[in-house]
């Protein structure tokens, strides 16, 4: 899994309550044997496209300067719905480094750590001036999320506090999902298996 560090660049303004995991990949796309690496395109396709196949230019991903921003700003509740991990790996493909929402689904939210992408909790009337603040500016507004000191630097240069846990933090910093992190461990693991053979033979049989 990539690190991450620290991302800037432009935030599109998605303000809309409740973006589910449907409206951010299809499941038909997850059975098309496209693969985690090939589902960015069809990221946000319902509002991206119309039913013709071609870019609806009203969406905001499709205008500029939003297009291939590597942050969403979102009102509450980003990634409710059903639990496809799918919907993080087409963020991931169309680009998204960070979500900033006042909240998100709990299945999304760990499956964003899961795969690199920082969910960044922030009230809603800070997502709501950030987005003032992207609009106001278009082309030139940048914002900044650094998970190394947990803030995110607004396009006038404020610095918004986050929280996010010790463990994920160190995780994504680090470029570990579970499974990694577990590895980090191995040797114990390892020692501990060889001691309960010892002394517990009868369970490993």
């Amino acid at each position: 899994m990539d690190k991450f560090t620290k991302v800037t660049g432009v935030a599109v303004p998605l303000m809309r309550q409740n973006v589910d995991t449907d409206l951010i990949i299809r499941i038909e796309r997850l059975v098309d044997n496209v693969g985690r690496e090939g589902l960015g395109p069809y990221c946000f396709e319902q509002i991206r496209f119309k039913p013709d196949g071609s870019e609806d230019p009203d969406c905001i991903f499709n205008q500029q300067p939003y297009r291939g921003a590597p942050i969403i700003l979102s009102r509450e509740n980003f990634g409710c719905g059903s639990s496809r991990e799918g919907a993080v790996w087409a963020l991931k493909g169309m680009g998204i480094k960070a979500v900033i929402a006042p909240y998100f689904g709990d299945i999304f939210n760990n499956n964003c750590f899961q795969n690199g992408i920082l969910p960044v909790a922030l009230p809603i009337g800070e997502v709501e001036q950030l987005a003032d603040e992207m609009k106001a500016s278009p082309g030139n507004a940048r914002i900044t999320v650094d998970l190394e000191n947990c803030q995110v630097i607004s396009p006038t240069g404020r610095a918004i506090p986050f929280q996010v846990d010790a463990r994920r933090q160190h995780a994504l910093l680090n470029g570990l999902d579970d499974i990694a992190q577990t590895m980090t461990a191995k040797d114990r693991i390892e020692a501990w298996q060889a001691r309960d053979r010892t002394e517990r033979p009868w369970v490993w049989l």
